[in-house]
């Protein structure tokens, strides 16, 4: 019994030594310790030897079968090996070639030139200030100077919210913050106001972001010296120049001997910081409720570069005018100093206000709106 158990474990020594891939390590395993191997069938056959011979024939198998499983599974741990190190040979990696770089994002043109506005006037001194995008008709008109028959309170041009039940618990969270704005410390006399309840009522969704310059005046005394960015809503048919949201940032600067000059000084450092120095300006006399004097400003056709024409032809982005309407801007009514409880006599300022979409497009030559707002891929890599 022991010449076989030995002759079993040299055929099968031999059979996994052979072995130069995993199925064929299997079949050697199979025959040797299978169901049907070598081994099983010797065990299977333990009834016909005596009682003293089991137990010693026993031990030889498992002995056997010991001896087999390790080196069953130190063949394995060689055809791994051998595996690895031949795909090492033949599929090797040039470190010479260069990685492939993930796509990188940008940031919207939109995005790019509102940061550009900031930077220039936080350098000379100028805050970032924020408000709520639905307003109240009190500060979005009223406290501007806007009087209660003015075209842009009709709903043809400004797009009012019926929040239904909702009315009632907005006014309240606004109560709320007016009742803590009026116990900060450096809280201004209260001023006339409106006087019109209506206005109290109306929600909607901010025409500019004027509203803005009201809150901070209610909260602080002067010096003030804020930009207010933000988007604004008006009800406009969508067109080539007009869309019913879009982006401002508007300026403003109060404080005591405050004068014109001093904002076109700062609106002409402006201009030749974002578009450069070789670029014309004007300023035309204008109309805007809460400033008085007002003005528009205009710049050098970025087409044309101020001729009218282009190629002998007028030019069709300023008609052959020459010029492009940038922003508005004008001193402070002293009506709107009365709304906040600034004293007229003592302070004043002036403010301005912009359109990014306007100066992106004078800045990009891009004549249609609705591209900055329509996702193009096409459009946005450009920039």
């Amino acid at each position: 019994m022991q010449n076989r158990i030995d002759q079993i474990r040299r055929e099968a020594q031999a059979a996994i030594a052979a072995a130069h891939d995993a199925a064929a390590l299997d079949a050697a395993r199979v025959s040797a310790l299978g169901k049907k191997g070598a081994l099983t069938e010797l065990l299977r056959g333990m009834g016909a030897l005596s009682p003293e011979e089991r137990p010693r024939v026993g031990q030889l198998v498992n002995e056997c079968k010991a001896e087999l499983e390790r080196a069953i599974e130190a063949a394995n741990e060689r055809l791994v090996r051998e595996t690895r190190e031949q795909a090492a040979r033949t599929e090797r990696v040039d470190i010479s070639l260069p990685g492939r770089r993930p796509a990188r994002g940008s940031l919207h043109p939109l995005t790019e030139t509102l940061e550009e506005i900031v930077r220039i006037f936080e350098r000379l001194g100028f805050v970032w200030e924020d408000g709520p995008e639905v307003e109240l008709a009190k500060f979005n008109f009223d406290e501007l100077n806007f009087p209660p028959d003015h075209p842009a309170r009709d709903m043809q041009d400004t797009i009012f919210v019926d929040a239904g039940d909702r009315i009632q618990k907005t006014e309240d969270r606004i109560q709320n913050t007016e009742d803590r704005i009026q116990n900060t410390e450096d809280r201004t006399p209260e001023g006339n106001g409106s006087g019109n309840p209506q206005s109290d009522s109306q929600i909607l969704l901010r025409t500019h972001t004027s509203p803005v310059q009201v809150r901070v005046m209610h909260r602080h005394k002067p010096p003030v010296r804020i930009l207010a960015p933000g988007w604004v809503y008006r009800a406009d048919a969508i067109d080539a120049s007009h869309y019913p949201m879009f982006s401002q940032v508007e300026g403003l600067l109060v404080d005591k001997q405050v004068s014109l000059g001093d904002l076109k000084g700062v609106l002409i450092h402006f201009v030749h910081e974002f578009y450069g120095r070789d670029t014309k300006i004007r300023f035309r006399p204008s109309f805007f409720p809460f400033t008085e004097p007002s003005a528009e400003l205009d710049i050098s056709c970025f087409v044309c570069h101020g001729a009218g024409r282009v190629e002998a032809k007028v030019c069709p982005m300023c008609k052959g005018t020459g010029w492009k309407e940038l922003l508005g801007c004008g001193m402070v009514d002293p009506a709107v100093y009365a709304n906040v409880g600034y004293d007229p006599e003592s302070v004043s300022g002036w403010a301005f206000g912009m359109g990014i979409e306007r100066i992106a497009m004078f800045r990009h030559g891009v004549d249609d709106i609705r591209l900055f707002f329509e996702g193009d891929l096409r459009f946005l890599r450009q920039f």
